[in-house]
C-alpha cells in the first residue's frame, strides 16, 4: 500500500496520476476543505471542470459512480467511495487574495489560488489558469429561498474520499485556509490533511 501523502496545513500539494489509479482524499482531523483540481498530464489546458460537470450530472453534489469532466466533456475522474457523509462543493471559486481583501484582511493572506500554482510549480508544471474546484468536504447548502451559506463540514477525522482516474493526469490539492467564515468549522484553524495514490 502506498504512503500517505501530505497537504500541509494552508498550504497546497500536487502530483501525477496514472490512469486507472485511484487517489484516496482523507479529511485526517475531520471539517477541513481541499479544494481539488485535476489537469490532463499530457495538455494541461484541459482540466476538470465544475461547470461541465454539473451539465453531465444534472446535479451540484457529485455522488459515487458520478463521473467528472473536462472543459473538453472527457471523463477525467470518477468519484468510487465516500464516507465522508457525501457533502461536498462545486459552486464555489477558490479563496485568492481578493476574496481576503473583501472580507476585510489587510496584507497577505493564504489562499487557495496561490497553493495550487505553487503546488505545480514544487513538480516543475505551471497550471494555465485556476479552474473553479471541486471542494471536497465544503458545506454550501442551497436554502428554499435559493441563496447559499457557508457552514461547517459534517465530513469527520478519518473520513475519505476515493476518486479514479480516467486519464493520465496531475491532481492538485489545496488545504483551504479559510479562517475567517465557518468553511473548515465553527473556531477550527485549518489542518493538514493526507492523500494515498492506489493502484
Amino acid at each position: 500500500m502506498s504512503q500517505p501523502l501530505t497537504i500541509p496545513a494552508r498550504r497546497g500539494k500536487a502530483h501525477r496520476v496514472a490512469k486507472g489509479e485511484t487517489v484516496r482524499v482523507i479529511n485526517t482531523h475531520g471539517e477541513q476543505v481541499i479544494d481539488t483540481w485535476a489537469f490532463n498530464a499530457e495538455d494541461l489546458t484541459e482540466f476538470m471542470s465544475m461547470e461541465h460537470s454539473r451539465a453531465h450530472m444534472l446535479k451540484i453534489i457529485p455522488v459515487v459512480g458520478d463521473i467528472l469532466r473536462t472543459n473538453r466533456r472527457r471523463p477525467i475522474l470518477t468519484l468510487v467511495e465516500d464516507t465522508s457523509g457525501g457533502i461536498h462543493d462545486t459552486i464555489i471559486a477558490a479563496c485568492d487574495r481578493h476574496r481576503y481583501a473583501f472580507l476585510g484582511v489587510e496584507g497577505h493572506h493564504d489562499n487557495c489560488e496561490d497553493n495550487l500554482h505553487a503546488a505545480m510549480r514544487e513538480i516543475g508544471l505551471e497550471a494555465p489558469e485556476t479552474p473553479s474546484p471541486l471542494n471536497l468536504f465544503m458545506n454550501i447548502p442551497v436554502h428554499p429561498d435559493r441563496s447559499v451559506s457557508f457552514e461547517a463540514p459534517v465530513s469527520t477525522p478519518g473520513s475519505f474520499v476515493r476518486l479514479k482516474a480516467e486519464m493520465d493526469l496531475v491532481i492538485a490539492f489545496s488545504a483551504c485556509p479559510q479562517d475567517i467564515l465557518p468553511i473548515n468549522g465553527v473556531g477550527h484553524l485549518p489542518t493538514e490533511a493526507h492523500f494515498v495514490v492506489e493502484p
